[in-house]
Parts: C-alpha cells; structure tokens; sequence
C-alpha cells in the first residue's frame, strides 16, 4: 500500500549512544523523526547533530511525562509512533504501521505487544509475556496525562485497538544499568505517590516489594526463565522498595 498519510517518529534520548543508532535505523520510512535530547553526555547528542534525517534539540527532563509532552509538541504530523530508543521497529511491524495510518477506517490509537530482550536473548516470561505500550496514535485525538510522571499514561478521545506485529524492546543491558533504572524509576514514583497525597507506611515498604517479586517470578513464570527471570523480577522488586524507601525520605524533608 503506497503511503499518503504522513508520520512522525518521536524519540526521547539521554545517554543513549550505544542504542540510538539501530533504533533511528528502524524507524527511518518515518516522514519525520524527532529526538528531544536531556543533555547527554556519552557522545549521543553529538550522533544525532551529525545525522541529516534527524531533527534533534535538547530539552531539561523534569519527568517522563513532560518530556514526552514536550517532544510530541514538536511533531507536524498527524500520526505519531512514539519509540524509546532501545526499542526497534521490525520490517513486518513497519510494513503494518504504514498500512494502518493509510486504512480509512484507522482508529484513534494502537497498542503495540513487546518482547523483552535480555541483552541479547528474548525473555519469555517474568510478568513481561503481556506488555503493551501505546505507540502509535493521532496527535490531534491524544495526549500525555498530567498525573503520571513515570510511566506515562496516554488519553484517547476516541477508539484503541491493537497491532498484530510486535515491538522488540532492549531494556537490559547489564545488570548495573537496569539496576540503575529500576531505581530512578522507583524514586520518580516515589514522588508521583507524594504529590498524589499518598503516605509510606511500614507495611507497604515491607511486602510490597515481596510481592511484586513473587507475582512476577512465581504467578508470572519468571521461573521458567532460569537466571535471567531470577535477575530481572529481582531488579523489578528492588524498584518498588526504593519507591517507598524514597517516599519515606520525601515526608521527613517535607
């Protein structure tokens, strides 16, 4: 099917150097690519000046949501295909894409399924069997919510479905680096649950961190992914204590 509608391909990037090359790569049939860049410092905003497909500029993070926001903003077109820059579109996903955009009865928003790569291997299990994220959607029916500053949350003035090909997300490049993650991204709940009134309390701090740990390895299968389900539904663990852990130390500032 010949592309008539147009697309932007928005990207948010900070210390991305080893990753944002196959990501662009992947999303290049976009009629327009976006990268808003948090001031990187590994050589990545340095990569995305050099390439002439790219319009690039650098923008402070606050939050997910802002930053997204902000990027989205940018767009001229229509239809948008958020990606993170570990993630990377396939041929099959791409020619979907495309034909989805151009289909006269295309709904407001998609869903696009995931499969979670550990380094280089996929991960089958450990409660990321069934994730989803919006990815596509019209930038005219859609917007970033302003209660969620991690994990943002998309709103849709209109119908969602889903697409059939999936989304290859490299989210663990060793073990430091989604450590490091898991823990920014705990601390960013942690002041999402501040700012909505919510309050540390021992018995939260104590077992919800057991329990996602127990969800994800025991209810979600992880254990049937060996060691890597081990790590990563640990890691996922460790996120939620240092959200409560942080919390905790947000009310004895504040």
């Amino acid at each position: 099917m010949a592309q008539n509608n147009k697309l932007s391909a928005v990207i948010i990037t900070y210390n991305e150097i080893g990753y944002i090359k196959d990501c662009i790569d992947s999303i290049r049939f976009a009629d327009e690519i976006i990268v808003v860049d948090s001031y990187s410092t590994d050589g990545t905003w340095e990569w995305l000046e050099k390439d002439p497909d790219v319009k690039s500029v650098q923008h402070p993070f606050r939050n997910f949501t802002e930053q997204k926001s902000y990027a989205l903003s940018l767009a001229k077109h229509d239809w948008i295909y958020f990606i993170d820059a570990d993630e990377r579109i396939t041929p099959p996903l791409q020619e979907e894409i495309i034909a989805t955009i151009n289909n006269p009865e295309a709904l407001e928003a998609y869903w696009n399924y995931r499969l979670f790569m550990y380094k280089n291997e996929r991960l089958h299990f450990s409660g990321w069997q069934t994730d989803k994220v919006h990815r596509l959607f019209r930038k005219s029916r859609c917007k970033f919510t302003d209660t969620r500053i991690v994990h943002e949350t998309l709103e849709v003035d209109g119908t969602e479905g889903k697409l059939r090909e999936k989304l290859i997300h490299y989210s663990f490049k060793d073990y430091e680096d989604y450590k490091g993650k898991m823990i920014s991204y705990g601390r960013l709940k942690a002041r999402e649950s501040f700012e909505k009134g919510k309050k540390w309390n021992w018995f939260a701090q104590t077992l919800k961190p057991f329990w996602r740990f127990f969800h994800h390895y025991i209810l979600r299968l992880g254990i049937l992914d060996g060691k890597k389900g081990m790590t990563i539904c640990y890691l996922n663990a460790l996120g939620v204590h240092e959200r409560f852990k942080e919390l905790k130390k947000i009310e004895q500032r504040s």
